[in-house]
This record gives structure tokens, sequence and C-alpha cells, in this order.
């Protein structure tokens, strides 16, 4: 071959190499990617690779093929702002305040919300050089103080609370309406907040209220646009979804998409958004270099029946502390270094992220706090187990239920939304092994006294650790 054209293939190929979507264009020494995608309501059974018998979901499928497939992850809340604080700080709602007893979520002008001390995910990755972007729902607290730029994002284009909030309706036609949705019946805010070139934050409201049928695209399509002005640096993206809370609305080009209805054509827009995040990031070379998680902020709404969700073989679901509420789907993807078509079940919990990514981006968890994030990175890389064989479940500043190993107790039953059963204090507690029995139906209290004797004590110890703080969401003074 002459050796002009062994030159011009040595161009074409270090052009090749350095083009956008090149396997290459990402650095083997440059720290990985993390994308959260956390869906707000979705069931453990909703998805197809968890189970769901009509709704399609094959982009959530594929990461599950092609990943990590945990049986048994876990929020730290049964509802939505305090599973957010517990996934974002990595510690227990107790611990920092971000938790009610009175009311269980924030809403529009309450006072309290996450703050100042708190050291958030995005701010401990910032740290470490990281462009930092979120979309989509906030939820612990509205004021400016609070707000995702305030607390590590360089970038947000969201909802400050839950899509249901901010009625326009008298109270008694509220529920009516989520049966025929439109979007002039919520008056929530889509908002955009950035820092400047000198550092300033500046924060617009774009329409309100928000078109929630166009919403879900738009959150993935801002994720889109970020992962590629971003390429060529380290990279943190959180997408928590405003679906499939109530009220539920989605694209015109997904209605009857589905064969499980509205609910159903939600979840296939929200696994639509996952693909667009997988394809981009193939695309601009950067899959081999980026974890993708995907869960959900609780279990599934039931009271709202068929627009609800399915919590598969859990019982109950959102607002409670049997397994139906807190148990969520838990999907990781990282080609090239976990394996694919993994199922695992080993316990995970959201607070757990912190700790992973922190370990797998080379830095270390705070030292001046107490901390509830477990670093799951041997699972994930196939080299090590699981750290976690414990978890606790409270409601508020309660300890409901506490997990070990297979067995958990329940100290304190109580049904959410009119649902189950009124608030019920055991003596003797119950004690279900979710291994055999994770529908929690058959209580073996009085079969394994030496298993219940072991999971109160370790319940207790749990507990004496905890300093329960404040709650900033039954305040209703102060800045």
């Amino acid at each position: 071959m002459p050796r002009t054209a062994r030159l011009a293939l040595l161009l074409v190929a270090v052009l090749a190499a350095c083009a956008p979507g090149s396997p290459e264009s990402s650095s083997p020494d440059r720290p990985p990617n993390f994308v959260i995608v956390f869906a707000d309501d979705l069931g453990w059974g909703d998805l197809g690779s968890y189970g769901a018998p009509v709704i399609r979901t094959p982009h959530l499928d594929r990461m599950a093929a092609e990943g990590q497939r945990w049986t048994n992850f876990y929020v730290t809340a049964s509802v939505c702002s305090p599973s957010r604080a517990g996934l974002l700080t990595g510690r227990l709602p107790v611990r920092n305040g971000l938790y009610g007893d009175q009311v269980r979520v924030l809403f529009p002008d309450f006072v309290g919300g996450i703050q100042d001390e708190e050291i958030t995910l995005a701010e401990a990755l910032r740290d470490l050089g990281y462009a930092t972007g979120m979309f989509g729902k906030w939820h612990l607290g509205d004021r400016p103080r609070y707000l995702p730029t305030r607390h590590g994002f360089d970038y947000w284009f969201g909802i400050p609370y839950s899509n249901d909030m901010m009625s326009t309706l008298p109270r008694e036609e509220q529920r009516d309406a989520f049966l025929d949705p439109k979007i002039e019946y919520w008056d929530v805010p889509l908002i955009r907040s950035e820092r400047d070139e000198a550092g300033e934050i500046v924060t617009e409201t774009l329409e309100q209220p928000a078109d929630q049928t166009t919403i879900t695209k738009r959150y993935a399509e801002e994720a889109v646009d970020f992962i590629r002005a971003h390429r060529d640096e380290p990279f943190f993206v959180y997408l928590p979804h405003s679906m499939p809370h109530v009220p539920l609305f989605r694209a015109p080009d997904f209605e009857d998409h589905s064969d499980a209805g509205l609910y159903g054509d939600v979840i296939e827009e929200i696994d639509w958004s996952v693909g667009r995040i997988l394809d981009t990031l193939e695309e601009e070379g950067l899959a081999q270099n980026t974890v993708v998680f995907f869960s959900s902020d609780n279990g599934p709404w039931t009271a709202f029946r068929t627009q609800g969700g399915l919590a598969g073989p859990l019982r109950e679901g959102k607002g409670m502390t049997w397994d139906g509420g807190m148990r969520v789907p838990g999907l990781f993807w990282w080609p090239g270094t976990i394996a694919p078509d993994i199922v695992t079940d080993e316990i995970g919990s959201t607070s757990d992220l912190l700790a992973t990514f922190l370990s797998l981006s080379g830095g270390v968890l705070p030292d001046d706090r107490l901390m509830d994030s477990l670093d799951l990175a041997p699972v994930l890389r196939g080299d090590g187990e699981g750290p976690r064989n414990e978890m606790p479940f409270y409601r508020g500043s309660e300890l409901y239920a506490y997990r070990v190993g297979n067995f958990k107790a329940h100290f304190i039953t109580q049904g959410a939304y009119g649902l189950a059963s009124e608030r019920t204090e055991h003596d003797p507690p119950l004690l279900y092994d979710l291994a055999l029995d994770p529908g929690e139906q058959w209580d073996i209290a009085a079969d394994r006294p030496e298993v219940l004797a072991d999971v109160t004590s370790r319940a207790m110890r749990h507990r004496a650790g905890v300093a329960v703080a404040p709650s900033e969401f039954d305040r209703r003074t102060g800045d």
C-alpha cells in the first residue's frame, strides 16, 4: 500500500476515534458517569422483568437483561419527600428531619425543607469535578434556599413538588378530577434554574401550569441534551419523573399505546425515556463508562386502583411499611463492568447509592455525621457480597418494622389512604419469612420465637443509635 494511502487511513482512524459516539471517546482514566432514573409511585410489579403481564417495558427489560436486577431493593420511606431525601443524602430521614408525623410530605409554601448542612449526592460528586443536572420532580422544599441548585445541582429543569398539588378545584371535586385530568386543574410550575457565568443562580418559571402531557418527554430530552453537552467530563444526571403519580398524563403519541389503559401508557412512555438515555450513551460512546440505575420512590398508589399500579406478590402499597410500600424495582446497567442477566437477592437501599457512587468515583463518605449508606459496588462488579443484611422501615419518626436477612418483624402496622387496617401495635410483633412468604401473609412469630427475639433485639439496637431530629415537614414557623 502506498505511504500516502496508509497516512490517509491513519488519519481517518484517528478522526473516527475522536468523533462523537466512538467507544474510544470515553477515557479509561475518567471516573464513571452516573444516571439515576426515579419513577414516582411505580410498583414492584409494573415492569416486564418483574412480572408485569401486560405493560411493555422493552428498554427497562433490556437494562435487566444486560445488567443486574435486584429483587430486594428498598427505599427509606413509603411516601415521596422522605424517600427522595434518603436517596440524595444517604441518611435515614429521621436523622435530618426530612420526615413528618403530622404531614407526611412537603406541600407548597411550607417553611421546612432540606437544610444547608446536608451533603447531597450531587454536592459530593460536584466536589469531585462532576457536572450535575436534575430533570424532574424535587419535593424537598420549594423556597429558594431549598431548591436543587442550592444543593449541588448545576442545572435543574422540573417541578418543585408533586404534580397533584396546587389544585385549582374545590376540594369536593378534586378526587373526580383524577379520572378525567386536565392541565388547568393543577397549577404546578415548571421551573428552570442554573448557575450563570458569575456563579449566581438564575431561576425562572417557564410554565404555570406545566403542560403535563409533554413533561415526561421534555425531562428526557433535557437530560439527553445535558449528557451530550458534558460528554467530555464526568457527569451525574438525576431524572426523577413526575409520573406515574396521579394525575396521569402522557404524550399524544402514547395514547392507547398500552393494553393496560392510561396507567400502562404512562409506564410505557417512561420506558421510552429510559431508551432515549441508553441510546444516547451508546451514540456518544459513553455506555461503558456510565452506571445507569432505575427505581421508584415508593410502592404503587393502590388507592387509585387501575391508575395506581401493582406491587406484584408484595403486600399493600404506597404509604405503608408492608413490603409493597417500600420494596421497589432496582435495575443497574453498566456494560462491560456489570455482568449481564444477573438477578440478585441481596438487600439494597436507595440510601446506598451515595456510598456506592462515591466508591466508584474515588470519593469518600462524610465522616462528620452518622450515615446509613453502604457500598454496593462489590455486588455490581461481581467480586463480593452485599454489605446490607438489615433494613429499617420507618413511618415518620417511628420504627414500624425491621428486616434481618429474610425475616421481617412488624412492631406497628397501619393502613394509608383509606386502605388496610387502623394503627395496631403488636405485642408480640408479627414475623414473616420473606423468602417463603413475600406477601407477608403467614405470621410465624409463635413458631420461631428465637428468630423474633433476634430481629427485635437488632431493631432495638438500631433504634437506640438513631437520634431523631425535629421534623422539617411539621414546622409551621421559621425560615
